[in-house]
């Protein structure tokens, strides 16, 4: 079995997300396709702040077929960005084909 390296978040500038607190703490995030958009699906609006605390997140999955750097649903990005949106956050890394 082979594995890959997963493509590090090494940017979020979404404040209103609980993972994000000097940088994401989730573990792995899913971006999604959502009306038209990347959207990072581990987006979670709560005061509280959550995750792991040395975590330096990664791209564990990501449902954007249509995205140049997606392979077999695994994004292939070095490392991805990700950023507000008037309905939470988004890859800003995503690139159509």
């Amino acid at each position: 079995m082979t594995t890959l390296a997963m493509p590090a978040v090494s940017e979020c500038t979404v404040d209103g997300c609980s993972y994000n607190h000097d940088g994401c703490h989730a573990f792995a995030i899913t971006v999604r396709d959502h009306n038209g958009h990347a959207d990072c699906g581990t987006f979670v609006p709560l005061t509280r702040k959550g995750g792991l605390p040395l975590a330096e997140a990664q791209v564990g999955a990501c449902l954007r077929a249509d995205c140049r750097h997606n392979e077999e649903l695994e994004c292939h990005a070095d490392a991805i960005r990700v950023g507000p949106d008037i309905d939470g956050a988004n890859c800003l890394t995503y690139s159509p084909r």
